[in-house]
């Protein structure tokens, strides 16, 4: 089987493609633009560059002739665009839509026009809004942010797509993902970074919010497991974690593994940020038989293992 997975350069894309690639007759497919000379990407894709059934291609999904990627392609893993919350207001909204909205129906287009098994389209828990308690996928979708917005947007771009031209969606809402990789905007990578070169860590609010925070490899099993799994075309499906915690819970976590105090910073609450995300998983345990295994200490213990590496090669 061939596979195309867009993002493929990213942290999520680029553990994704490692995990596909686990079984033989798969051959990877990445897109991504602005490989070259970023260190970040290339970082991701350094192991990846050496498997024979993996090739990487850098291009523009907003300019490029899409269909020249369709052919012999089984599934589209569709992980591409532009990420964060508090960015995503002001000026740099039009590259939001261009991006999340504008990309995802390009990609549906050029779909629609091939037999494709499943295009997997990756979305967020930012989709819901403010919601109280734990989330279903059946609960109202209403964004606190412009972040949110495109991505619901490339939600229903999926589901026009689906009811019109059958082309095959399946969406992944992800919540809060963190370890190895992890981009350095995120708040656990810019934590830990921020306590190893012993800087105050700067928290939005008072640190009281909550988070369902699913580790890396978790996310990409039950996303690689959508390929295969029956009777999810069409479906919407919550791609939660192990264990929910506030933010302060989580720095005095990385505290006791650095051995160290953190000099905390608080700032004004972030702009478009729900205070609480608690993900329904029942619907993944059942499609995609998803359990998932590393709680937070094991994986903010591997990423302090990732990031100490990778500034430790910096100095």
């Amino acid at each position: 089987m061939t596979i195309l997975v867009t993002g493929a350069a990213g942290f999520v894309g680029s553990h994704l493609c490692e995990q596909l690639l686990k079984t033989s007759e798969t051959n990877v497919l990445g897109i991504d633009l602005n490989i070259e000379g970023n260190q970040t990407k290339m970082r991701n894709v350094k192991n990846l560059l050496k498997h024979p059934n993996f090739k990487l291609y850098d291009i523009d999904l907003l300019k490029e002739d899409l269909s020249a990627f369709m052919k012999n392609v089984g599934v589209i893993y569709h992980l591409a665009g532009i990420p964060g919350v508090r960015s995503s207001f002001g000026s740099d909204f039009e590259t939001y839509i261009l991006n999340n909205g504008l990309v995802t129906q390009r990609l549906l287009e050029a779909s629609r026009h091939y037999n494709i098994d499943k295009f997997i389209y990756i979305s967020t828990s930012s989709v819901y809004g403010e919601k109280a308690g734990i989330v279903s996928e059946n609960l109202s979708t209403v964004p606190l942010s412009p972040y949110g917005v495109t991505k619901l947007t490339g939600e229903q771009l999926c589901h026009i797509y689906h009811l019109y031209f059958q082309v095959p969606t399946v969406v992944l809402r992800y919540f809060t993902v963190y370890g190895p990789r992890q981009r350095p905007d995120m708040a656990f990578h810019r934590f830990i970074k921020q306590m190893l070169e012993d800087n105050p860590i700067t928290v939005y609010g008072d640190g009281l919010q909550s988070r369902d925070f699913t580790y890396i490899d978790d996310c990409v099993q039950a996303t690689a497991a959508v390929k295969d799994a029956e009777c999810v075309i069409g479906e919407t499906i919550n791609i939660g974690g192990k264990e929910r915690a506030t933010v302060l819970e989580v720095i005095s976590i990385i505290e006791e593994l650095l051995g160290r105090k953190a000099k905390i910073d608080f700032v004004t609450k972030a702009t478009g940020e729900p205070m609480h995300t608690w993900a329904d998983i029942s619907k993944a345990q059942k499609l995609l038989n998803y359990r998932p295994s590393v709680g937070l200490r094991e994986g903010l213990m591997n990423e302090i293992i990732d990031l100490t590496d990778l500034y430790d090669r910096k100095e």
